[in-house]
């Protein structure tokens, strides 16, 4: 049927016009119309029912794929939900031929959508249906004249192969073998990356005989991007095989992986360390994996550095038990060491995230004699982010040391990040005070800390005075309301005498902050004068914030205190000169009932 039969066979008929009006855009100029058609195609397909949805909607949609990117990429992700639409599994091959058209254009994300949505349909066929209509559609795709067809058909063997007859599977293998040494590299790319997929999908035997000299080969492909791809394969084709065929099939692959003279490959091989790691077991990690951990650590590129140290402590844990305390000693402590003083801060701060956890692992007197002056060292790095790290990972040396031992020469390097020029930094050391304080216990804090906790208060950045207000909170949960009554309260409320009127609205931020955790009483008798008070400060801003102050601390206080005290202030307030300060106090009274 051509097009315009297809829009008047939906004009024909009244209660289908809107539907006319979504078929229309569906060719109009304006992309946006386009797109919002598209979007809307399960609505047009319901209206239509399935048997139109089969003989009118999707040819016309197969003709029309030459749209622009967002079009085709909302068009391939419906497609996927569409197997209702076309009468059910037993029509779902109606759905390939406009999925096969998307799988071969050139804008990847469309083709990646396609390939999805393909992958999904693809169990939604019988076996018979697989091999008659999806399996032949794979085989096009894998020896189609470009490139983009023959990449889509990398992501498709998996999802046919277990279900297909012995004849179809030995055609896939043949296949994928082929692609697997395309011209293109961007097709043995895509091959290597589905390399891992497909071999969880074989039988053992052809894992053994064709996957392994796949996989050989694509680890020794001309070009970076497919050896870094095979080295991902090799975690799931690893860990398929039987132990003893390791050493033989994949060992000698990976040696040269870790070694290999581009250091992306270099990098993915630290990256997949841990997986690596749990898919050869043991035995190869003490003989073989340690030397090349080893190696990575001491890598001569930054970026391969930093990937290595970031799974040290993973890597320490999965050791096996009965040596991984000498192998961390012997072997991987020399290498802790010189990154605490390596030169790219990505990898100090790497190591700064997880070294930490190496104390759990190597017990009290270790840490004391080996890693404390590591952490110490980097708690004086010149990086601030590093210092942070160091400092947000202290409960995993809490529980094997004690805090007391560390607090010491932990204190001077928090006072240096809180005073930090750069207001991020003293941001994020805030964010972790009340972590701290928990860890420290409230002598320690009130002795050490607390003078820092009221500074941040006054820092001339909002956002600083901001989360200061809320650590104070944070702090109050933590240490109760008479620690706050004792501690905190008195220097909050002697803020709103300040000169400066930006702390004096700090004050009544805190109020707001506190008056909950603090509980009835202590708003009551001591925050509550001092907020009526300021009710006659002269500048506006400040007398606004006490109607949101008011507005904000009214239901922790009794009725009484609300009616006798607050109601009053706020009258006066809703009377200001001041447009703001009227309105807030207008909608205090609202929201407190007070009228």
């Amino acid at each position: 049927m051509n097009q315009s039969s297809f829009i008047s066979g939906a004009d024909g008929d009244d209660s289908l016009y809107p539907i006319a009006v979504l078929i229309d855009e569906l060719r109009n100029e304006d992309v946006q119309l386009r797109l919002n058609s598209i979007k809307k195609l399960s609505t047009i397909a319901l209206a239509l029912g399935v048997e139109r949805t089969r003989t009118e909607l999707l040819p016309f949609l197969t003709d029309t794929i030459y749209d622009e990117d967002e079009v085709l990429l909302a068009l391939a992700e419906q497609l996927g939900n569409f197997t209702m639409l076309v009468g059910g599994p037993e029509y779902v091959h109606c759905l390939l031929p406009p999925l096969e058209s998307l799988a071969t254009v050139e804008e990847t994300v469309v083709r990646d959508k396609a390939v999805e949505s393909l992958r999904k349909i693809s169990q939604e066929h019988s076996p018979v249906d697989l091999e008659v209509h999806f399996e032949p559609l794979v085989k096009r795709l894998a020896s189609g004249d470009w490139f983009t067809s023959r990449t889509s058909a990398c992501g498709l063997f998996s999802v046919c192969y277990p279900r297909v007859s012995s004849t179809v599977k030995a055609e896939i293998r043949q296949h994928f073998r082929t692609l697997c040494s395309d011209d293109t590299p961007m097709v043995r790319r895509a091959a290597a990356s589905k390399l891992g997929e497909f071999a969880k999908v074989l039988e053992l035997d052809y894992v053994k005989s064709d996957i392994i000299s796949l996989f050989t080969a694509l680890a020794s492909d001309e070009q970076d991007s497919v050896r870094l791809l095979a080295v991902e394969a090799c975690v799931s084709i690893a860990s398929l095989l039987p132990q003893e065929d390791l050493e033989t099939l994949v060992m000698p692959t990976l040696r040269q992986a870790a070694e290999d003279k581009s250091w992306r490959v270099r990098y993915m091989v630290a990256d997949k360390f841990s997986e690596l790691q749990k898919a050869v077991g043991p035995e190869i990690t003490k003989n073989d994996l340690v030397p090349a951990f080893q190696n990575l650590l001491k890598d001569c590129e930054a970026e391969v550095r930093s990937a290595a140290a970031k799974k040290i402590k993973e890597f320490c844990e999965n050791l096996p038990e009965d040596s991984r305390e000498t192998i961390i000693m012997t072997h991987i402590l020399s290498c802790v060491k010189e990154l605490v003083s390596d030169t790219s801060q990505h990898v100090k701060s790497a190591l700064a995230s997880v070294i930490m956890g190496l104390s759990t692992i190597l017990g009290k007197d270790n840490t004391v004699e080996h890693l404390l002056p590591l952490f110490l060292a980097q708690l004086k790095d010149e990086c601030p982010e590093v210092r942070l790290n160091i400092i947000s990972n202290l409960d995993c040396v809490n529980e094997v040391i004690g805090i007391r031992q560390l607090s010491q020469s932990l204190l001077p390097a928090i006072v240096e990040l809180a005073e930090d020029a750069k207001w991020r930094v003293r941001l994020a050391i805030i964010e972790y005070m009340p972590l701290l304080a928990g860890q420290l216990g409230v002598e320690f804090f009130d002795e050490k800390l607390n003078t820092l906790c009221m500074a941040w208060l006054i820092d001339h950045v909002y956002a600083i005075r901001e989360a200061a207000t809320c650590n104070l909170m944070k702090l109050v949960e933590k240490f109760g309301a008479e620690w706050a009554q004792n501690t905190i309260v008195p220097k909050v409320l002697g803020m709103a005498n300040d000169p400066n009127y930006l702390h004096r609205m700090t004050t009544l931020f805190c109020i707001n902050s506190l008056s909950e955790a603090c509980g009835q009483d202590i708003t009551t008798k001591h925050m509550l004068p001092v907020v009526l008070k300021m009710s006659n400060d002269q500048v506006a801003n400040v007398r606004f914030n006490v109607a949101k102050s008011l507005q904000k601390i009214g239901p922790v206080l009794d009725s009484n205190a609300l009616q006798t005290e607050v109601k009053p202030v706020l009258e006066k307030l809703a009377t200001d000169t001041d447009m703001d300060v009227k309105y807030f106090a207008q909608e205090a009274i609202r929201v407190l009932a007070l009228a």
